[in-house]
């Protein structure tokens, strides 16, 4: 009878008994009845009748109860003694226990930590009252809609147009002024780093401007203080209050509760604290990322006055044109977000209409409501695949130890075969044996799960480790919460059963009278190492697959580690300077940077200076619209290319050489002609087989400059690593009639940071005492820090796979022990039929080779499939790399033959008269 009949007839069983107890109940109440229709006829009220009938007839029913309380006590004590015999099992066999539940804590842990990073970057809500009820405004519309000018988040769609989440402040207040279809809606807006004084000490914080009915809004109720209020978001400037966060309470204030009044200055802007935010609070923006400050809108045009078009704009609170503002709500019970959207989408036409100039009758966006319940989330868009992929490596990796647990069981199980026999001929049910087995899987899974929780508690800052640059705080500090525990708990339990199902199975499949002889054995031998061999033959598939993932992210790093920058970086230290537009307005900066450029210079020690407007390898970049002379401007746009604002000194401290033509010197002025270096990416696009010295083009969005080309440069790496250089220009900083609203010096120097610091510090202070300096660094730093997903993912890769050797070798290793153990007399006989040693272990090694070719096969067709997953993720080499495959298969083979070494040794070793004895 295999298992579906056997839980077919417990089923039947089952339903039998509930009839039964059906049948049991209405009976009694038939003789209750009976009982209460006698004593009526002897004069007793109805009422009466039917209480003393159930008083005496209750017993049949207590009776009843008993037993099923009986029954279940039953269970929970055979329940209790499978597990004390569980546990005396695993005390016998401490190795055993030992390799298994390590397994298995390797890999929940790696799991947990992984599950941990992920819940944080992708899962997380915003720490306010029922997030499930916020909706973030978004809308879409052609790419020659209505709305041109963005600042913020914007994707393109597949099918053609742009989505985004940005809205005017006049569009935001006409959409307030006519809601009905939510309970409130707010705005907010972040801001990159700004400047705040406090106690005559300059640092960079980071800022998010909000309406007044914010705090209402989300119903987050600051713990000191209060919170920004509607009568602080009136006309500019009436608003000079902040409420800080509690991270930035503890840091600078030591959680003093005398903060409350404290006046600070916000780029040079004196402001009044009013509040401090509850503990965990994020803001709306992100539920990763607490910003600083908090301020009303109404404070924008004095403490962060922005630069669009390249003017500074007074006031972004009336301009019509730019979208900028983040508009979200709360959903009304009963209303549907279709339903919410589509009366936005009417609000939005007429919003737009009424606010601005519909160019040529262009379309207008369309409304679509978003779940805001994890803010704008742009920790999602870029870090899904990638943690996407890393989950699967890892669940990989707990497949693998599950099938590595399931082969130490079956050989286990195989060995308790005479054990289970007995059992079953003293009456033990097979379903009985069945959930002993499964009661012992369960033990094993939920220690290596309490083991792997703890792992991945002690080392659950790895991955925000991983993610830190060298000089700025941690990313994220990741914390265990009930979803961790529940996580760990439920992968346990899966694991479980997941690798006790086919020893269980196998538990069950005994046959009492062959088992109980001992020379039976024989015969079934090799057909119960099958199921071993599989699991094996899987075991090196997934380790294939995970050896072929760690060489391939391995050498991606090295890879973009060995690229050709086109500049030197050595003994470069950077550090960055952001003026705040409320003191250096437009190109007020240009004399701050020309003075501080000489200080810097002067000081013993450094080489020399130059200033850049991006830095290089940190992920930005530059663009401007690039005309050559003797072309157009078209209607329908012109190519860009990448643009720099450098020092005079650029070339020559990053060591990028000059080709054709001279760099810059002093004859360039601010009133001279307008100069340009480009690099010979840029001279072979737009100048083939042309000199273009002495050339000109055009370059710029809005107000369009004509500029000579006075050099040719080599080609240097900009924004990342991963691009070949492109087309790019290098202009004088202080030649930009706009100014520079952020700038970063790199100073050619052999002293170290630490001890050049404090000396850069007091040049900065000494000319302006509120410049805060920003991220110091080495470009070496920088040029690491790029690489931190590249890094992640071969650190981690190279773990799993040397984890993935590991359990395969002990796969190998238990499997061929387990054989040679149970074929013992067969070895016997063949040595006492003439067999030589060498034979013998010849026949061991072969037996290992087929499963490890077998499962190496198998791996190299899973890994190519891997390899189109990941192959976005790869540098420098193709997903299907075949260095990278004959690697891996070669070090798999070496690695299974070695765990096969000693098994096989010791089945030639073995010595026929105590072989035949011993049968």
């Amino acid at each position: 009878m295999n298992l579906f009949s056997r839980i077919a007839t417990w089923w039947r069983a089952v339903a039998k008994r509930d009839e039964l107890d059906r049948q049991v109940r209405d009976e009694l109440e038939f003789h209750i009845e009976s009982h209460a229709e006698d004593l009526m006829r002897s004069g007793v009220p109805r009422e009466e009748a039917l209480r003393r009938a159930r008083a005496e007839l209750g017993s049949l029913a207590a009776g009843r109860e008993n037993c099923r309380a009986a029954s279940g006590s039953r269970f929970v004590d055979e329940l209790w003694t499978d597990l004390r015999y569980a546990l005396r099992m695993l005390a016998r066999s401490p190795g055993f226990a030992a390799i298994a539940v390590g397994s298995l804590a390797l890999g929940i842990g790696v799991n947990t930590v992984l599950f941990t990073a992920a819940q944080h970057m992708l899962l997380d809500r915003l720490s306010v009252p029922h997030p499930q009820q916020l909706r973030l405004l978004a809308w879409t519309e052609p790419k020659e809609g209505a709305v041109e000018s963005l600042w913020g988040w914007y994707d393109d769609l597949p099918g053609g147009g742009e989505t985004s989440t940005s809205f005017s402040y006049p569009v935001y207040q006409q959409l307030r002024k006519q809601n009905s279809a939510m309970e409130s809606l707010f705005a907010f807006k972040t801001l990159d780093r700004q400047t705040a004084t406090i106690d005559g000490h300059a640092e960079a914080v980071t800022a998010e401007m909000v309406s007044g009915n914010y705090y209402s809004s989300l119903q987050v109720w600051p713990q000191l203080g209060r919170g920004i209020q509607e009568s602080d978001d009136g006309p500019p400037g009436s608003g000079p209050v902040v409420v800080i966060s509690d991270q930035f309470w503890t840091r600078e204030f030591a959680r003093s509760p005398h903060v409350i009044g404290k006046t600070i200055f916000f780029n040079m802007t004196p402001m009044t604290i009013v509040g401090v935010n509850p503990p965990g609070f994020t803001g709306a923006y992100s539920a990763q990322e607490t910003p600083d400050f908090f301020f009303p809108f109404s404070m924008q045009p004095i403490a962060a006055p922005m630069k669009f078009g390249g003017s500074t704009s007074s006031s972004l609170l009336r301009n019509t044109n730019i979208w900028w503002v983040l508009v979200m709500g709360r959903v009304k019970p009963g209303v549907p977000d279709r339903t919410a959207a589509a009366s936005f989408n009417v609000l939005l036409d007429a919003a737009v209409r009424a606010t601005m100039v519909v160019k040529n009758n262009r379309q207008t966006p369309r409304m679509l409501t978003m779940d805001g319940s994890r803010g704008q989330n742009p920790a999602a868009e870029g870090l899904a695949k990638p943690i996407s992929v890393l989950l699967g490596l890892g669940g990989l990796v707990l497949l693998l130890a599950c099938a590595n647990l399931a082969n130490l069981l079956l050989a286990r199980a195989s060995a308790r075969q005479r054990e289970m026999s007995v059992r079953l001929a003293l009456g033990a049910g097979r379903c009985r044996i069945l959930r002993q087995m499964m009661t012992e899987s369960l033990l094993l899974s939920l220690l290596g799960g309490a083991a792997g929780l703890a792992l991945a508690y002690a080392v659950r800052n790895a991955i925000p480790r991983f993610m830190s640059n060298s000089w700025g705080p941690p990313a994220f500090s990741a914390r265990f919460d009930w979803r961790i525990f529940g996580f760990a708990a439920g992968i346990s339990i899966v694991t479980g059963l997941i690798f006790g199902l086919a020893p269980a199975w196998q538990a069950t499949r005994v046959q009492v009278s062959s088992s109980l002889k001992e020379a039976a054995q024989t015969a079934s031998r090799r057909q119960r190492g099958l199921a071993g061999k599989t699991i094996v033959a899987v075991e090196l598939a997934l380790s294939m697959l995970l050896v072929v993932g760690a060489g391939l992210f391995v050498q991606t790093l090295l890879q973009l580690g060995h690229s050709r920058l086109g500049f030197q970086p050595d003994r470069l230290l950077l550090f960055e300077l952001q003026p705040p537009q409320t003191h250096y307005p437009g190109p007020a900066n240009i004399p701050l940077y020309r003075q501080l450029d000489e200080r810097l210079a002067a000081i013993p020690g450094i080489r020399s200076v130059a200033l850049t407007s991006v830095p290089l390898v940190a992920g930005n970049a530059m663009t401007h619209t690039f005309i050559p002379e003797g072309q157009q401007r078209k209607p329908e746009g012109n190519p860009s290319v990448l643009s720099n604002n450098v020092g005079e000194n650029f070339f020559s401290t990053y060591g990028i050489p000059i080709v054709a033509g001279r760099g810059f010197n002093s004859a360039d002025t601010e009133t001279s002609r307008k100069v340009a270096v480009v690099n010979e990416s840029l001279a072979r696009k737009y100048f083939p087989g042309l000199n273009p010295i002495g050339r000109t083009f055009e370059a710029g969005w809005n107000q369009p400059i004509r500029i000579e080309i006075v050099g040719v440069c080599g080609d240097a790496k900009y924004d990342h690593l991963r691009k070949d250089p492109e087309p790019t220009y290098y202009a004088p900083y202080w030649q930009n009639s706009n100014g520079i609203e952020q700038a970063t010096f790199a100073l050619a120097t052999s002293l170290d940071a630490k001890t050049l610091a404090p000396t850069l510090r007091q040049v900065v202070q000494s000319i302006d005492r509120d410049l805060p300096l920003l991220d110091m660094r080495t470009q070496e730093e920088q040029i690491a820090a790029s690489m931190q997903p590249e890094r992640i993912f071969a650190s981690l890769t190279a773990s799993f796979g040397v984890l993935a050797l590991i359990l395969a070798c002990i796969g190998i290793y238990s499997i061929m022990a387990w054989m040679v153990s149970r074929r013992t007399n067969e070895i016997g006989i063949r040595m006492a039929l003439g067999a030589r040693s060498q034979q013998v272990q010849g026949m061991v090694l072969r037996e290992a080779a087929w499963m490890t070719l077998l499962g190496v096969a198998v791996g190299v067709a899973g890994a190519l499939a891997l390899g189109r997953v990941v192959a976005s993720l790869l540098y420098g080499l193709k997903s299907w790399d075949p260095m990278t495959f004959a690697a891996s298969a070669l070090l798999l083979i070496l690695v299974a033959l070695g765990a096969s070494w000693i098994p096989a040794r010791r089945a030639a070793g073995v010595d026929p008269i105590r072989a035949l004895r011993h049968e």
